[in-house]
């Protein structure tokens, strides 16, 4: 019985339950509380009245009608609106989930469910051996994607699902601290306790990851590819709006999981979110590369970015003689160790640099002399109602726009046309059998898109005005330090391209144990047979033949970035004004309205030129202010307008980082920046 003295004016009885890990034990509870008692004296109270021993320190309570965590211990019932028809729960902050990898490999492992996504991802990060984890975030399995029609689908089985990498038990995974340093410059050396030798850097850029060595090389290399029929079965988008369906999914940065729906042991998607990929080194990044490399190549074999038969060829070539068949050898095992240098020696030598100053002569230079190119190329302007035409000019570039004359001697008055590149789109026209090398540029006039087409003659030439144009595009000349690095990028990836038919390689294709089918997408596998696909990529194979595992994969990576759509994500909106449907392409560096039925890009707009950006939460419109005047307001159709909102903020956080932070993140700008006000 309660006496009359207990009903005080202001008590009322509060609905609790337990999620108690012992069945028999109860598991709802009447609390008798006032709104002034605080949610600590709470959970203090709750658990006298449980009786059962047992550590309580990870648990919280859960307001299941509010979707929120009750965190703040020190405010009262009243400061968090709870009332006697609240219900609540208490229950553990970390549970287990099912990540599954790029590469295909699903993890369990406890992860908080009280924090927000940002700081879940970087636990899970830290327990994976994955340096960067602003790059990640989760994403929701789709689940309305179309399936495929087949006559066979009533008779097919699902694909058998491979082992579970368990991580459950380990102590990053458990809710306890972790070390003070979550990345360490010094990076404190770590021994092996049976043998006593130091563990492998790339083993130990998290000194509390859980992972065993064996574990973290099962995320560093690649397993062996799955079947083609495997690969036929899986889910491939045919169109862009197939495209903007598998970005619907991620979740919200600032919220938690149970706050988005996600109960214990679901599957969630762990991929990269943002395609900026900050200081890739290969002594502390082998996860990390090995993942990177994994989600390229998942996206290459399933079509969801396009490239050419060429480019094909090679990604398939770095994959089936490389990163497969290394990986399963023993040449593999041991990369890390090859060519190693002593951490302390290498500050030193960079330390030496910085001293010297380097070549102060070549630094003189760039500032004084303003780089241009001048040479003879053919330009290109594509008619509607007839053939192109193609015509032969003296081209001059300099700073960010392109000038042409009618040949070397009248370079010296007016142009005939200069081109602003500042803006533009810049895409790869290229057949290197072919002898072709073009340069398609897509440049902002008030109307859309001006297009215009560049023919260089070879190789070189096309480097030099390829890296000219993508810097130009991004509002950088020629005396920007990154041009000569693009120039040789560029070169690189036309050498791998570049192969001669080897009679000896071909000769017989069988002799190599391969399934071509399982390195190229669909459409070239109903293209070619199995033998003259095999011999196809023995061909691209003489060109990646010398390489060692790593840049193998940094090659392919290389190689991803060097596609037109690279770093694009989706979304289908409706702009304000407009009667039709459009395709929003979201990228590193800029915005691009795309024609939903012909997907030729509009308009492009530059995160450099962005003035400002807000969300209408009411009506879920997204108003953008650029320069010069420029605004532009959309509803998002195929996903929650956050998303995009949080993109856009993403990639601008992302661009604020530098060597110089000593790699810790300003969450709190994060937030700022993506978090918006709903």
């Amino acid at each position: 019985m309660i006496s009359s003295s207990e009903y005080g004016s202001h008590s009322w009885e509060l609905f609790v339950t337990v999620d108690h890990q012992c069945e028999e034990a109860q598991k709802e509870f009447l609390l008798r509380v006032t709104g002034d008692l605080h949610i600590g004296g709470v959970m203090l109270k709750l658990v006298e009245q449980i009786k059962t021993q047992q550590d309580w320190s990870d648990y919280a309570l859960w307001w299941e009608q509010k979707k929120c965590w009750l965190l703040k211990t020190h405010w009262t019932l009243d400061k968090c609106g709870v009332q006697a028809d609240a219900k609540l729960l208490f229950t553990t902050q970390h549970k287990i989930l099912r990540l599954r990898l790029p590469n295909m490999k699903t993890v369990r492992l406890k992860v908080s469910f009280s924090s927000v996504v940002f700081k879940a991802v970087s636990d899970i990060c830290k327990t994976l051996n994955i340096r960067r984890s602003e790059e990640l975030s989760l994403l929701k399995p789709s689940e309305d994607a179309p399936k495929k029609k087949k006559k066979k689908d009533k008779n097919s089985k699902e694909p058998v699902t491979e082992d579970i990498l368990n991580l459950c038990n380990s102590p990053a995974s458990s809710g306890l601290p972790g070390s003070p340093g979550l990345y360490s410059k010094t990076m404190t050396p770590t021994y092996d306790p049976i043998s006593g030798t130091p563990a492998s850097s790339t083993i130990t850029w998290f000194s509390d990851s859980p992972l065993t060595e064996q574990n973290c090389r099962t995320l560093a290399f690649s397993i062996a590819n799955c079947s083609a029929e495997t690969l036929a079965e899986m889910y491939q988008p045919r169109t862009l709006a197939d495209k903007a369906k598998l970005n619907a999914g991620w979740l919200d940065s600032s919220r938690s999981l149970m706050e988005q729906g996600i109960l214990e042991d679901d599957q969630l998607l762990l991929r990269f979110k943002y395609y900026t990929f900050f200081d890739l080194n290969p002594k502390y990044d082998a996860v990390r590369i090995n993942q990177i490399y994994e989600q390229a190549r998942w996206a290459i074999l399933l079509e969801e970015i396009d490239c050419t038969e060429e480019e094909m060829l090679i990604f398939a070539a770095l994959q089936a003689y490389h990163v497969s068949k290394l990986s399963l050898s023993s040449e593999a095992q041991d990369f890390t160790c090859e060519s190693e240098v002593d951490e302390v020696e290498a500050a030193l030598s960079n330390l030496e640099v910085t001293l010297e100053g380097g070549n102060t002569s070549n630094i003189l230079e760039d500032i004084t002399d303003i780089p241009k190119l001048a040479d003879n190329l053919r330009l290109v302007r594509p008619r509607k109602l007839s053939l192109k035409a193609i015509k032969p000019y003296w081209f001059v570039f300099k700073d960010t726009s392109v000038s042409y004359f009618k040949n070397q001697e009248s370079a010296q008055g007016e142009p005939i046309e200069k081109l602003n590149l500042k803006g533009c789109e810049v895409v790869p026209d290229v057949n290197v059998a072919a002898k072709k090398f073009g340069i398609k540029l897509l440049i902002p006039v008030a109307d859309g898109m001006n297009e215009v087409y560049l023919r260089c003659e070879n190789e070189n030439q096309y480097a030099r005005w390829m890296a000219a144009c993508v810097l130009a595009s991004k509002g950088k000349t020629m005396a920007d330090s990154s041009y000569h690095p693009e120039v040789q990028k560029i070169l690189s990836f036309l050498k791998m391209k570049n192969w001669t038919m080897s009679p000896q390689a071909v000769s017989d294709p069988e002799s190599i144990d391969m399934k071509p089918e399982c390195f190229v997408s669909l459409r070239y596998t109903k293209k070619y047979k199995s033998k003259q696909l095999a011999a196809r990529i023995l061909e691209a194979h003489q060109n990646v033949s010398q390489m060692p595992l790593v840049e193998a994969k940094l090659r392919f990576i290389q190689a991803w970035q060097s596609l037109p759509e690279f770093g694009l994500s989706y979304y289908i909106v409706r702009f304000k004004g407009s009667k039709k449907d459009d395709v929003l392409g979201v990228s590193y560096n800029r915005l691009i309205r795309i024609d939903i039925a012909t997907g030729d890009p509009i308009t492009t707009w530059r995160f450099s030129n962005m003035k400002q950006w807000n969300v209408n939460w009411e009506i879920r419109q997204v108003a953008i202010e650029f320069d010069q005047n420029v605004s532009i307001a959309f509803t998002c159709l195929s996903a929650d307008c956050k998303i995009i909102h949080e993109y856009i903020g993403g990639y601008i956080f992302l661009s604020t980082r530098s060597k110089d932070q000593n790699e810790t993140l300003d969450e709190d700008l994060f937030h700022k920046l993506t978090g918006g006000q709903e």
